[in-house]
């Protein structure tokens, strides 16, 4: 009797990423981080932003985690010049700095999410993961940082707003 086989399940889509960090050791870790899940593959590693962005432009990863502070191009640099040629790769930054200046220069720089390097192990893949389907991914730290920003912005327009209608009224009423 022949024996049928079953094709089992379909194999599972990695995630293509690249890895841009200028310590070979956290760049091993980070590599051995997020395959552990089995759904994401290191594409390449680069030491430096300069190349960071000759690998991008040379590999298409869907996802690269981007080191903030690396010699010949920073972070923000290398960003900067992926997003004008490749705006559709998302970005993802590891720093160690939670400085909120840092922060908004990323976002300008068009990456998609902050991580600090001290609570990355955790959250990495799931940043990763998050960052390719749209979304944005901040730690917790970055997060508070940015509610609390929001809500003193909402407070000033609302503030602005009333000192805006109070006169309208008053003109009205006269």
């Amino acid at each position: 009797m022949k024996k049928i086989e079953s094709p089992g399940p379909p194999p599972v889509k990695q995630i293509a990423v690249l890895l841009a960090e200028d310590h070979a050791g956290v760049r091993k870790s980070l590599k051995l981080l997020v395959e552990l899940g089995g759904d994401i593959r290191v594409i390449g590693e680069a030491k430096n932003g300069r190349e960071a962005v000759r690998l991008a432009l040379r590999l298409h990863p869907e996802v690269i985690v981007m080191d903030l502070a690396m010699p010949l191009l920073t972070g923000l640099q290398a960003t900067q010049q992926i997003m004008e040629v490749l705006p559709g790769i998302r970005i993802l930054i590891l720093s160690a700095h939670p400085d909120p200046e840092y922060i908004k220069q990323a976002i300008a720089s068009g990456a998609s999410g902050y991580l600090i390097k001290q609570s990355s192990t955790q959250f990495l893949a799931q940043a990763v993961r998050e960052v390719l389907k749209g979304n944005s991914y901040f730690g917790t730290l970055i997060s508070k940082h940015l509610r609390d920003q929001c809500r003193k912005l909402f407070q000033r327009q609302e503030l602005i707003k009333k000192k805006m209608v109070s006169p309208a009224l008053s003109a009205l009423s006269s």
